[in-house]
């Protein structure tokens, strides 16, 4: 970041922040310290708490049993750096700019509840993944999480996963923490992100019968055994969680610790991650917090991230400082009190959306969708349907030749599953899950998701269930007009031209054009 752009944020944060600043109870001693646990694409039901046989977390886990466990939360995006700018900032991802697309910018107007609370006084860190991938070092000071804490590594047990000590950097943290401060860290695990060591699942002793394959992708041993590795991730991130509480506790700091536990994004196999369907925005939650919320509590109230960033700022006393507000609303009130299933009853659906994933398409396209998700229905807006929602087929090579046929598909992570998907496209049993996985999808799906979790039964093209699709479409519709995406104002070429800072492949021109 150059000398005068990084003076002029800080005196821009300093001057937003002092505003918000007298607003909070930065001498009250009572104020909860922050704990914010993420994973890195992890699907609900994926832990033991919700009954997945495959995976065992007992952190999390504990964290439920201690706390509330949540059935209904659901992510901003359907992928890591669009969501963690939403989730920072309290916004949907098309009220932050670049912010809400992959592997962009984050602009500096947008503040984030860790620069808020720091502010407030506050002793603020992260380890592991913050925000990102994406550029921040040329508009902001430091990485959006804040200060990173990252000395310590150590030897994973398996090829793929991150070498950093997530917990032995948290204890770095408590060390040089001020007594006299509450702090806010955020711990972002790598892991359940690809790649993974082949095999490591069946290797540590997993059963391929526990598994539960979701319903868009074939049963077999190849996909049983690809989720018992993403299994195996899972609870590498839960045992340094695990670690972490054992230290909170022997500080004496477990209870006065607001603990959020949850992931960025669905799972990284076809049609989850990066895609609005249930195993890709539906994610595991647990918050605890000693006496303040009563604990062995199931809710099902419907929560998004946004709502998160406005429940931590409550509960630290925070007011934010007005310009580019929160879009959610804090969930303390359902935290705090006694009830379980559905407290609150205002809480009946979030929204989520997606602009560009990986670099996917031709120009760098991205495939703009938007979604509302009730309690029963899931309505997604695919604003164009005319391109690939996984990727264009096929892509150039860095030596300019025109590549095989089915090795673009750049918005579904690589994976064992996704080559036996390709392997298999033209086998007459398998060939329906390549199709759900890479296939074009209509301008509106519309699921019901209490009878159809996997997301297979378009009910938008059905007569029956014309009023119901009409309905959540304008609800989505005015949602977005009046949260002022300009994807449902005539706006969103915007979207297409946000500077992609990662690598950038090159496609051929869409037939059409």
């Amino acid at each position: 970041m150059h000398t005068y752009g990084k003076t002029l944020y800080l005196l821009l944060l300093a001057l937003v922040l002092g505003i918000s600043a007298g607003c909070s109870e930065a001498e009250d001693p009572t104020r909860p310290n922050i704990l914010f646990a993420i994973s890195d694409d992890q699907s609900y039901p994926h832990a033991s708490a919700y009954g997945f046989k495959a995976v065992r977390t007992p952190a999390f886990d504990r964290v439920a049993r201690e706390g509330v466990l949540f059935t209904n939360a659901f992510s901003p995006s359907p992928g890591c750096s669009p969501t963690r700018a939403a989730l920072l900032t309290g916004r949907h991802i098309w009220q932050i700019e670049n912010a809400g697309t992959h592997a962009s910018s984050f602009p500096a107007k947008y503040v984030t509840f860790p620069d808020l609370l720091e502010e407030s006084g506050y002793f603020v860190g992260f380890t592991g993944k913050g925000w990102g991938p994406g550029n921040w070092q040329d508009f902001r000071p430091r990485n959006p999480a804040g200060p990173e804490f990252a000395k310590h590594t150590m030897e994973p047990p398996h090829k793929g996963m991150s070498n950093s000590d997530y917990a032995a950097n948290f204890a770095d943290f408590l060390e040089q923490r001020p007594s006299d401060k509450p702090f806010c860290f955020w711990y972002g695990g790598r892991e359940p992100h690809r790649q993974y060591e082949k095999g490591s699942g069946l290797k540590v002793g997993k059963d391929p019968a526990d598994v539960a394959v979701p319903p868009f992708l074939p049963d077999t041993p190849e996909i049983r055994s690809d989720i018992l590795d993403y299994a195996v991730e899972i609870e590498w991130f839960n045992t340094h969680l695990e670690r972490i509480l054992e230290m909170l506790e022997k500080a004496g700091e477990l209870d006065n610790t607001l603990i959020i536990v949850t992931s960025d994004n669905g799972m990284p196999f076809p049609r989850a991650k990066a895609n609005l369907y249930e195993f890709g925005i539906h994610m595991p939650l647990a918050i605890r917090w000693g006496s303040k919320a009563p604990a062995g509590r199931v809710v099902d109230d419907m929560v998004g991230f946004v709502d998160l960033t406005a429940t931590v700022l409550e509960a630290a006393g925070v007011k934010h400082p007005g310009e580019y507000p929160l879009s959610g609303r804090s969930i303390l009130k359902t935290l705090t009190s006694e009830g379980q299933g559905d407290v609150d009853e205002t809480r009946t659906h979030i929204f989520s959306g997606r602009e560009r994933h990986s670099s996917s398409r031709y120009k760098n396209l991205t495939y703009p969708q938007r979604a509302i998700r009730t309690r029963q229905y899931l309505y997604i807006r695919n604003f164009a349907p005319e391109r690939w929602p996984a990727g264009a087929p096929q892509k150039y090579e860095t030596d300019g030749s025109l590549g095989p046929m089915h090795d673009g598909y750049h918005d579904i992570d690589s994976s064992p599953s996704l080559t036996f998907l390709i392997e298999n496209r033209l086998d007459d049993e398998l060939k329906r899950f390549f199709d759900l996985a890479v296939g074009k999808r209509p301008a509106e799906e519309l699921f019901d998701v209490m009878k159809d979790p996997g997301c297979l039964d378009n009910l938008a093209e059905k007569s029956e269930f014309d009023e119901i699709r009409a309905r959540l479409g304008k609800q989505l519709e005015d949602y977005l007009k009046e949260s002022g995406d300009p994807r449902a104002l005539g706006k969103g070429q915007i979207f297409e031209d946000y500077k992609r800072y990662s690598p950038i492949r090159k496609f051929p021109p869409p037939r059409s054009q």
